[in-house]
């Protein structure tokens, strides 16, 4: 049976990656004086490594282009990270990336049923708890669970976000149903023991997704019935 439903949130609650980690990404680069700028392809190829600060450390070793040397480095990264930080919540502020078709409807039913539910990311927990401040709102937000990249010691497709969720809710992880927007994810998911759904997302489409237990377009029409189905059929 489910017992709880685990959101991804890049990707799943807003398709934030094209229109915004990658926009505040390069005004973070302008902010921190650098000439450069991710385009669209780019950031789609750093999109396999999962984490913002991990993808700065893998375009500069890519690139071979370090502005700071070795010693340097951390403090650089971490500086360009926080600026982007920062500059994410204020665009996820202004409200002008919505969430994607389906996702309040589906949050709302879990609610209604008293269902527990989270949300699992790899991104900053600050970016992901304006996420859910924001475009949830504050009738949403405090059922929601936040699990973020920085509160665990390994990112997805490492388990660990979604063991500390499962542990958190007193769920145990078969009875969890993930929905995830990517490879990576799914993976994450998959090693903690749970369900997991699939909702293709712009960087993702041509993603191989086996072993997820449902693929979709997106959760348009899709209900907590949809997801208790899946369950009950699951590998």
């Amino acid at each position: 049976m489910i017992e709880a439903l685990i959101f991804d949130c890049d990707g799943v609650l807003v398709d934030t990656e094209r229109d915004g980690h990658r926009v505040a990404f390069n005004t973070a680069f302008r902010a921190c004086g650098l000439s450069l700028e991710w385009s669209v392809e780019r950031y789609g190829a750093l999109l396999s490594t999962a984490g913002g600060k991990e993808r700065l450390r893998r375009h500069f070793d890519e690139t071979e282009t370090w502005p700071v040397p070795p010693g340097r480095r951390e403090d650089f990264v971490r500086r360009i990270h926080e600026t982007k930080t920062r500059l994410f919540m204020d665009l996820i502020g202004t409200g002008g990336l919505p969430l994607r078709p389906g996702v309040a409807a589906l949050i709302g039913d879990a609610i209604a049923a008293g269902l527990p539910l989270a949300v699992c990311s790899t991104s900053d927990r600050r970016a992901v708890q304006t996420i859910v401040d924001t475009l949830l709102g504050p009738n949403v937000a405090p059922h929601m669970a936040v699990f973020a990249g920085d509160m665990v010691a390994a990112k997805k497709p490492d388990p660990a976000v979604y063991l500390m969720a499962s542990q958190s809710l007193g769920v145990a992880p078969r009875n969890c149903l993930a929905i995830e927007d990517s490879r990576i994810g799914l993976a994450a998911a998959v090693a903690a023991g749970m369900r997991c759904i699939v909702t293709r997302s712009a960087y993702t489409v041509n993603e191989d997704m086996a072993g997820a237990d449902l693929v979709l377009d997106s959760l348009d029409g899709f209900t907590l019935s949809d997801c208790a189905h899946v369950m009950a059929n699951a590998r």
